[in-house]
């Protein structure tokens, strides 16, 4: 008996462990040990039709018989996580752009990230699959800037593809991670492709643009983030050249997908799909746009036009179930990277919960990125650093002074420590010293002006003025834009201009001025009524302690201005115009305000060579300069060196071009060495004619200095 029994145990342990096997088999896709293709190949197979295009909106809906949950795609973290309570508001993307540094701007996102992952476990674990409490970000945005007017330019990273590029991809790599088995977030970029604006139009709005400016402009950023790993991309409202960008099926899968080899997903903007048929109307319908956006290589859609009319379109033939597996498979694998068919408790960032959010660390970093943004303009007769014990009595006025959206700018987050202008001076000074407050003047009104009395009666005045999200921004957003979102013309409100009159005419003493915004403006109109000039950008949550770090002296200024400062915008070409000629620092021939660039220290920079680069390259080369930089000035201070390349006289060449830069440190009296490199490829332009990459022989001007209009280092070489 005792026999029989154990013979009869070891069956029954055989056949579960047969049966056990037999499930796996059947849940192979949840088996973490597998490759994913192998699981998304396995989860596709036990999916119906109906489920499949169920997934491919960005509310994916849940398959509760394979225990897929409902999921929404959208989720926003252009300067930290948005639109979901409590997260830590770093400064408006502009601003970092500013910051010329791009291992600040990989912490920063790997901040973002980290409160991310926190939101989505704290939201998940509570059963919540909310909207902007995912792990899918569509950021950041890499659009140039090509033109000032337009309103989004603030959400970029400035006028020039090289910084765009740098800046962008370390972005991605801190919000995805270093972890090639465990993806931290997933990054689009967006928007895919000649998107900056008009905002009103956006809708049905044909850039036209030839292939030399869409590839070493428009597209050149999205080439360089695609090669560094970026998940998804993007694609934009507009039309290209007659074809909208969601059903663009050159761009998306001949160049984006075969020719730039990029591997990951690609979504189109909020409603894109239904602007082909509705409003762009190059195709009839939305069953028909449906076909073509899976067939041009759209795989999630930011509307409801795959989910309402993908299986419509099957039925009519215009496409097959294997086409929408393809599609389908390239979303998963998004979300198998990501974890979301593993053992949630052995994710790496499983224990990531309250304590993670907003937490010392990441307000510290805040104030770093705020305080390394901010531009110095002017300072006359040295004003700045103060000495605080020569100013016992400070006001502070302005319509942006305390105003909490030229803190956030827009897609931002919120935050529970927010501090303004008004409150970071005070919070910096001795409680000896007398701070008062005052709005001074609104947006509108030009003749009924407050404070400037008791302006009169201070040692120092601080102005903060500028614009906000609601006077440039997004179509809709901007709601006292008068152009859609875009601007007019470059000029502050004409109530802040009579405001900075009557505060001058009426105050003896210093003013510094700030100004607030995302994008240029026109700083000449006030800058006879300062002794210094401050440019804060939209610097997140630590811009008021930022601002009080810089004036007192406590940080140098080291920001430098991501895009050039026009004197008008009658020097420029037609807004609507795509071509870059006379547009950026790049191509621009007239007088400027301020260079891309451009901006001031406390301190004084001197440059050596050391080593100058070679006499002659060849295309395999690298070309490579290394200089002592000399603090030979009062303090301790940042400096940026850019390096640009001048080309030869050939027909639409730029006239200099950003190809290195690099923040360095030095001490006062004290001198760093650096190296700056530069690949040979690099110089490569596209040839229209024979429709490729070209490098043209010739003699090149290699330059360092600390601006585009600066040259403390010259070197000429020649390309074989």
């Amino acid at each position: 008996m005792k026999y029989l029994f154990k013979k009869k145990a070891s069956l029954l342990f055989i056949l579960s462990l047969l049966l056990s096997s037999a499930v796996m088999a059947q849940q192979s896709y949840k088996n973490e040990s597998l490759p994913i293709d192998t699981r998304v190949k396995d989860l596709l197979s036990k999916l119906t039709l109906a489920e499949k295009v169920s997934l491919l909106g960005y509310r994916s809906q849940a398959v509760p018989r394979l225990g897929i949950p409902a999921y929404n795609w959208w989720n926003e973290g252009l300067h930290g996580v948005a639109r979901a309570g409590e997260a830590t508001v770093f400064p408006q993307a502009i601003a970092l752009a500013a910051t010329f540094n791009q291992d600040l701007i990989r912490s920063v996102s790997d901040v973002i990230s980290t409160e991310a992952r926190a939101k989505y476990n704290l939201s998940t674990a509570k059963d919540r699959h909310l909207q902007y409490m995912g792990l899918t970000f569509w950021t950041p945005n890499i659009n140039i800037f090509r033109d000032p007017r337009w309103g989004r330019g603030q959400e970029t990273y400035g006028e020039d593809p090289y910084l765009t590029s740098q800046i962008g991809t370390a972005f991605v790599h801190g919000l995805q991670g270093s972890d090639p088995l465990h993806m931290k977030t997933a990054s689009a970029a967006k928007h895919f492709v000649a998107h900056s604006g008009p905002e009103a139009t956006r809708d049905y709005f044909d850039a036209i643009v030839d292939e030399k400016d869409l590839r070493e402009t428009y597209m050149y950023a999205f080439h360089k983030l695609v090669d560094g790993g970026v998940e998804s991309i993007m694609t934009a409202y507009n039309r290209v050249n007659g074809i909208p960008n969601s059903v663009n099926k050159h761009l998306i899968q001949d160049v984006l997908r075969k020719e730039w080899g990029f591997k990951g997903h690609v979504v189109t903007d909020c409603g894109a799909l239904d602007d082909v048929f509705l409003t762009h109307k190059t195709i009839p319908n939305a069953t028909e746009t449906a076909a073509a956006a899976i067939k041009a290589g759209i795989d999630l859609d930011c509307s409801s036009v795959l989910q309402r009319d993908v299986i419509n379109a099957i039925q009519q033939k215009l496409l097959t179930e294997k086409e929408v597996d393809i599609a389908l498979g390239r979303l998963l694998k998004t979300q198998f990277k990501l974890g979301f068919f593993d053992d949630i408790t052995k994710s790496p960032y499983y224990t990531y919960r309250a304590d993670s959010l907003h937490t010392p660390q990441h307000i510290a970093l805040a104030r770093k990125a705020s305080q390394q943004s901010m531009v110095l303009l002017k300072n006359s007769n040295n004003l700045l650093p103060l000495k605080e014990e020569n100013y016992p009595a400070i006001m502070v006025l302005g319509p942006n002074a305390a105003n909490l959206d030229a803190m956030l700018g827009s897609y931002h987050g919120v935050s529970s420590k927010v501090v303004n202008f008004v409150e970071g001076i005070t919070g910096a000074v001795d409680p000896a010293t007398r701070v008062e407050y005052d709005m001074g003047c609104d947006y509108r009104d030009t003749t009924h002006f407050g404070g400037i009395w008791g302006a009169g009666n201070a040692d120092l005045t601080i102005a903060v003025l500028g614009l906000s999200p609601v006077l440039e921004g997004e179509a809709g957003d901007a709601f006292l834009a008068e152009n859609g979102g875009d601007k007019k013309n470059l000029s502050l409100p004409a109530s802040e201009i009579a405001f900075m009159k009557a505060l001058r005419k009426g105050v003896k003493k210093p003013i510094i001025a700030v100004i607030t915004a995302g994008s240029d403006v026109d700083v000449s109109a006030i800058a006879d009524y300062a002794d210094a000039i401050i440019y804060a950008w939209y610097p997140g949550e630590q811009g008021g302690n930022a601002l009080a770090d810089i004036v007192f002296g406590k940080v140098n200024p080291s920001g430098r201005l991501p895009l050039t400062f026009y004197n008008s915008v009658n020097d420029l070409p037609p807004y609507q115009s795509y071509s870059m000629n006379n547009r950026t620092y790049r191509y621009f021939k007239g007088k400027v305000q301020y260079p891309f660039g451009f901006g001031l220290s406390y301190t004084t920079f001197g440059y050596e060579a050391v080593t100058l680069p070679q006499k002659q390259y060849g295309a395999k080369d690298t070309i490579t300069i290394t200089a002592a930089v000399k603090n030979i000035g009062i303090m301790d201070g940042d400096e940026i060196v850019q390096a640009y390349i001048k080309y030869p006289t050939v027909d639409r060449m730029p006239l200099k071009e950003l190809k290195a830069f690099k923040r360095v440190s030095v001490a006062k009296g004290g001198s760093e060495t650096i190296t700056l490199k530069v690949p040979v490829t690099e110089l490569q332009k596209w040839d229209l004619k024979n429709n490729q990459w070209k490098l043209y022989p010739g003699t090149y001007q290699l330059v360092l200095g600390s601006s585009s209009a600066d040259e403390k280092i010259t070197a000429r070489f020649q390309v074989k």
